[in-house]
C-alpha cells in the first residue's frame, strides 16, 4: 500500500525544503518524474532494509551512509527532513491507519535511521 505513495515523499521535500534541489541538479524533478519515482523507490527500499534488520541498522546502512556522506556530500539535515515529509504524506494518505501511536514509533524509527544516516559525518 504504501508503494503508492512513493513518488510523494521526494516531491514534498524538493517543494517544502527547496534547498534539497541542490542535490538534484542533474535529475527531473517534476512530480512523479520516473527519475523522482525511482529515487523514491530506493529510500524506501532502504528504509525497508533498516527496518528488517533495526537490530543491526548502522551494519545494514554503512554503506549508504558512505555515499551521502563521501561521495554525494548531502547535508545530514536533510535527512530528518526527509523523515518528515514521510510522516506527512503517511499522515495525508493514510488517515485512518497513520494513529497517533502509529506516528510516535515512525518517528522515533526514522529518526533513528536519520541518526545513523549521520554517523559518518562525526
Amino acid at each position: 500500500m504504501v508503494h503508492r505513495f512513493i513518488p510523494f515523499i521526494p516531491c514534498r521535500l524538493l517543494v517544502v525544503f527547496p534547498q534539497t534541489k541542490a542535490y538534484f541538479s542533474h535529475v527531473d524533478i517534476t512530480h512523479g518524474s520516473a527519475q523522482i519515482r525511482a529515487h523514491g523507490g530506493k529510500v524506501m527500499k532502504a528504509i525497508a532494509q533498516a527496518a528488517a534488520d533495526v537490530d543491526n541498522m548502522s551494519s545494514s546502512l554503512s554503506n549508504l551512509s558512505d555515499l551521502h556522506a563521501y561521495i554525494l556530500r548531502i547535508d545530514p539535515v536533510n535527512f530528518k527532513l526527509l523523515a518528515h515529509c514521510i510522516l506527512v504524506v503517511l499522515a495525508n494518505r493514510l488517515p485512518v491507519d497513520f494513529t497517533p501511536e502509529a506516528h510516535v514509533a515512525c518517528d522515533k524509527f526514522l529518526a533513528e535511521v536519520a541518526g545513523v544516516l549521520a554517523q559518518k559525518y562525526r
